[in-house]
């Protein structure tokens, strides 16, 4: 499942949609393009704040959720892979957006590093809370809100910017 809304690469060029769909069908492996509904750079101009997608707005479009909807039926039918194009999970709209919301859903989310290592989502929050300052238990912000202000503070560092 590819969720670039720009499925093309200057520096990989079989990793364009056209490429890598004919790839993996000759591999008898499924490709689907979901950049239009789950991508990281959204047509609307309401899907940014100060220039930057945001994500927030983004998950909780219609266009979002129905193509969520429709990820999470095939990932009910399929071993899916979704792809995106950052090395780290925690610079791509693919977990900060996608991953988190598959995850929230009851979903197995694990990314892959670029040293083949495989990590759980809930590491990847772990991360992201230290990386935002937020990992140190705290009485008056629980877990729940200090990991939404964690994704909020990594929104704009990784987000796509017009």
């Amino acid at each position: 499942a590819d969720v670039r809304s720009a499925p093309v690469s200057r520096f990989s060029p079989q990793f364009n949609k056209a490429a890598l769909a004919a790839s993996l069908t000759a591999r008898g492996i499924a490709y689907e393009f979901f950049g239009k509904e789950l991508g990281g750079r959204p047509d609307r101009p309401g899907m940014y704040t100060q220039g930057r997608a945001d994500y927030e707005k983004m998950a909780a479009s219609p266009d979002f959720r129905a193509g969520l909807a429709e990820l999470t039926e095939a990932a009910e039918r399929h071993r899916l892979a979704v792809m995106c194009s950052e090395a780290d999970p925690l610079d791509c709209h693919q977990c900060l957006l996608v991953g988190r919301a598959l995850a929230t859903a009851g979903l197995e989310v694990g990314h892959i590093l670029p040293c083949g290592e495989i990590i759980t989502h809930a590491q990847a929050e772990e991360r992201l809370l230290a990386l935002e300052g937020f990992a140190e238990p705290d009485l008056l912000l629980p877990r729940a809100e200090r990991l939404a202000e964690a994704y909020r503070a990594r929104n704009p560092k990784a987000a796509y910017q017009r």
